[in-house]
């Protein structure tokens, strides 16, 4: 038996909360499809910087929400015209490819032919209408994104900050060049509708029974409520990072850089490492910047031999500071 959760919530740190809840949970031999929608959202990447990826301060004084997830990739703009996808799943049923197929097929229902793209995007007639970010817990996987269907572009374009070089990478002038809604494409597609495609999509990927979890039940849970209140909290999401400025910055296969080094000089070790990227991997990230906090600032540390997955992202980030 696989489940779907629907959420008819549109607060994005409930909505998000939610989604950790099921990531959290013990293996059980369940593929879990959970949507959901945000209002007027920036949401950022584990390990980016607020302030210069969104205006934060039009943002809010517009209503809207800034939200930080645990998983990496860059920044995305939600609002009620576009749907958001999560799949969790213990380790041995997790399945991209399985994903992507439920999403594709529930989209050529309405004649679009998609795509795969990139490190985490998928395309219609060449352009974006679906970022993909990825996180691993203790028990579960976890494959996200959202699906823009008639999300407001100018909006898109007022709270969101690209960066020029971003621009340059993808060989276009504009925001608004490299998305697409799906709805200009096909006008009657709506986040609404779309969803029962989706659950019958799901229920013939993976021909078993489907049972829907009501919301309402997970949104009561005492462990949901914290959740809530972490993502919701001033310290999550801003941290000390309106006062981060970049000394270094760079861009890479896994992810576009800036760093800040602090030193002890005198000691001549380093002190702390900061990183804003857009990497789909924020734990090695983490692991790059904890490993390099006290070593020399002259002669670079020896690399990870216990992980050769972090061997790339260290060799690079020790490459902008030695």
């Amino acid at each position: 038996m696989q489940r779907i959760v629907i959420s008819p919530q549109s607060n994005p740190y409930l909505n998000i909360a939610v989604e950790n809840y099921l990531l959290s949970q013990p293996d059980n031999d369940e593929v879990v499809m959970y949507l959901w929608q945000n209002r007027r959202t920036v949401v950022i990447g584990h390990n980016q910087n607020p302030f210069a990826e969104c205006d934060v301060e039009r943002l809010e004084a517009d209503g809207g929400f800034l939200m930080r997830r645990e998983t990496g990739g860059g920044a995305v703009y939600h609002d009620l015209g576009n749907l958001n996808f999560s799949f969790v799943a213990p380790y041995h049923l997790y399945d991209l490819q399985r994903h992507y197929a439920v999403l594709q097929r529930a989209l050529a229902h309405y004649g679009l032919q998609t795509e795969i793209s990139g490190r985490n995007d998928l395309l219609c007639q060449g352009r974006k209408f679906s970022g993909n970010a990825f996180s691993k817990a203790k028990y579960q996987r976890l494959h996200h994104g959202t699906l823009l269907i008639r999300t407001n572009v100018d909006d898109l374009q007022k709270y969101l900050r690209v960066k020029p070089s971003k621009l340059q990478k993808h060989g276009v002038a504009s925001v608004q060049s490299r998305v697409v809604n799906l709805s200009e494409l096909v006008p009657e597609i709506t986040a609404q509708n779309i969803i029962p495609l989706l659950c019958r999509s799901f229920e013939e990927e993976y021909r078993s029974t489907v049972e829907t979890i009501p919301f309402e039940s997970l949104a009561a849970l005492p462990q949901v409520q914290t959740l809530q209140n972490h993502f919701a909290s001033a310290e999550w999401k801003y941290g000390n990072w309106r006062y981060f400025q970049a000394q270094r910055s760079a861009s890479f296969d896994w992810g576009e850089v800036e760093l800040s080094v602090s030193a002890d000089h005198a000691a001549g070790n380093i002190t702390h490492v900061q990183i804003a990227t857009d990497s789909l991997f924020p734990d090695l990230v983490g692991q790059v910047c904890r490993r390099l906090e006290g070593a020399s600032t002259t002669t670079p540390p020896p690399p990870p031999s216990d992980s050769p997955e972090l061997q790339p992202i260290w060799n690079d980030i020790c490459s902008l500071i030695y």
